[in-house]
């Protein structure tokens, strides 16, 4: 019997497990490569525009018309984007300090109010408060451009027409649907015995979400901020529409539509400012795209 014993031991030892031999077998077999050709098409959608807008930025306008492609070392200048910089009909250095300040406003103002009310919708289980979130994911269906005439019409209403606390109620309004949706499907990964612990030390509601839960809910409050600050960056439609050029006020895409509106045969000055326009979101996106993949798929899983 102990020699038995002895020999299953070793044949288990030595026979590998079945989890790996399946782990083996998906490392040996070989990779489809329609994946590896989709992923090159993509890439090079990607790429191009990119490519077109950075070359053509220091290029004349002879050498753009001749072969866009092409990078002429020799013929290479800063000449243009300085004057890009420097031109009062663009001010896109002026719409970058207006349209940070709007990013700014609106998150906080977002996550003061996105992050309560989806505390309340998480920790809820009553079928009204489902409700509430089903209507909150219904604006999500919604195209702003479609909204945007009756906008108008509210804040003439309430007297915020044409001004920057009318801009900053709209994007405001618009970023809390996802931004609910993605804190409610994370809070609801956080043990409700965290809130019970609270309340037995004689935490309030209001406390138990700032003092505990709030800082639990780091990654999904990065990716909801870079998300609303990427998507106000690159907003035209609203700021064009709700600040007429009498307000005084431009975005960055505003000040860019505004100037080439009046030079957009001028190729020397159509690339640069719009490379001025696309280079801080796409340099904020590359290193924070990290933080939106991580926050996005934190809450999937539960357990």
């Amino acid at each position: 019997m102990v020699v038995l014993e002895a020999e299953v031991r070793e044949r288990t030892r030595a026979r590998p497990a079945k989890g790996d031999d399946t782990r083996d077998t998906e490392d040996k077999e070989p990779r489809s490569p329609v994946r590896w050709v989709l992923l090159g098409v993509l890439f090079v959608v990607m790429i191009v525009p990119i490519y077109l807008l950075v070359v053509n930025a220091f290029k004349s306008q002879q050498d753009i018309l001749d072969n866009p492609f092409s990078i002429p070392l020799d013929g290479l200048t800063f000449e243009h984007m300085s004057a890009a910089i420097n031109s009062p009909q663009f001010n896109v250095i002026g719409g970058y300090g207006f349209t940070l300040f709007l990013v700014v406003i609106v998150d906080v103002l977002c996550i003061l109010l996105a992050g309560p009310a989806a505390y309340a919708i998480a920790r809820s289980l009553k079928r009204r408060t489902q409700l509430v979130l089903l209507y909150f994911l219904a604006g999500t269906f919604i195209p702003g451009a479609a909204v945007i005439i009756p906008v108008i019409y509210v804040l003439r209403e309430i007297g915020l027409a044409n001004t920057v606390t009318g801009l900053v109620a709209h994007d405001v309004a618009s970023t809390l649907p996802v931004s609910i949706f993605l804190f409610v499907g994370f809070i609801r990964t956080i043990p409700v015995d965290i809130d019970h612990a609270a309340t037995i030390d004689g935490a309030g509601r209001y406390r138990t979400f700032w003092s505990i839960i709030f800082p639990l809910m780091r990654p999904a409050v990065v990716t909801v901020l870079i998300l609303n600050s990427i998507g106000i960056w690159n907003d035209f439609v609203s700021p064009q529409i709700l600040l007429s050029p009498s307000s005084g006020h431009y975005t960055v895409t505003t000040a860019i539509y505004a100037g080439i509106s009046q030079y957009s045969t001028d190729l020397t000055k159509v690339f640069p400012n719009l490379l001025l326009a696309v280079a801080p979101v796409v340099i904020f996106f590359i290193y924070m795209q990290r933080h939106i993949i991580s926050g996005l798929t934190v809450g999937a899983v539960k357990g």
